[in-house]
């Protein structure tokens, strides 16, 4: 049977930036105390008083996250270049049988110059290409006879270069869209590989969103 910590600790880390919030002093937690109840009452299948849960709360040790963010901290004072790219534009595909067909043309087009910037991220039911605009006719007639989602012009992306250490650390994707969410930067794509994370943003955007990730890695 659960108990009260349990459940509150359970109800608050559903939320990070509650629990940052928390660890950071910038919440009342008599407040928090009580829109969590009926939450932590649900869990516990009876009712709670708000002291008890007030207590809990104070109760909550945040030893593994500073422990996280530590690390992290520290991990984002080794990355590396970042390198920003313009003129970007983004496609949506159903995938069909014959959509691989056409990806494979528009990368044999993309390899005439390194100038051209693509990305190509396949899901179970659709297919994502990042495209520098300049081969933006090529993607309408290579890919007329498929069937297109969405479509989004006027990007610009940032990929950051990550030490190879990242495979061994956890959080380093929230650290980083975090920043951007709390500034109210929507994302268009999120593209990884092994050592690398791409953002795509609008153009109006890219410059804050580089500043952000900036003044992150000099802290």
């Amino acid at each position: 049977m659960k108990t009260i910590q349990e459940a509150v600790e359970r109800t608050i880390r559903k939320t990070p930036f509650i629990e940052e919030a928390l660890n950071e002093k910038l919440i009342n937690v008599s407040s928090l105390a009580r829109i969590i109840l009926p939450d932590v009452s649900k869990l516990l299948q009876k009712e709670v008083k708000v002291g008890a849960v007030m207590m809990a709360i104070n109760r909550l040790s945040p030893a593994s996250e500073l422990r996280i963010r530590k690390n992290i901290r520290k991990f984002t004072l080794a990355l590396g270049d970042f390198i920003v790219r313009s003129d970007l534009s983004d496609y949506t595909f159903k995938n069909t049988n014959s959509l691989l067909k056409q990806i494979a043309r528009i990368l044999n087009k993309a390899a005439e110059s390194n100038d051209y910037f693509i990305t190509v991220s396949q899901g179970i039911f659709e297919t994502n290409i990042v495209i520098s605009e300049s081969l933006q006719s090529y993607v309408e007639e290579f890919f007329k006879e498929e069937r297109m989602i969405n479509s989004v012009q006027n990007l610009a992306s940032i990929t950051i270069k990550l030490p190879k250490e990242n495979l061994e650390q956890s959080g380093i994707y929230y650290f980083i869209l975090k920043q951007l969410a709390w500034a109210d930067i929507p994302l268009q794509e999120v593209i990884s590989t092994t050592n690398e994370m791409t953002i795509v943003v609008k153009e109006e955007d890219i410059n804050q969103t580089f500043a952000i990730l900036m003044d992150m890695k000099s802290k």
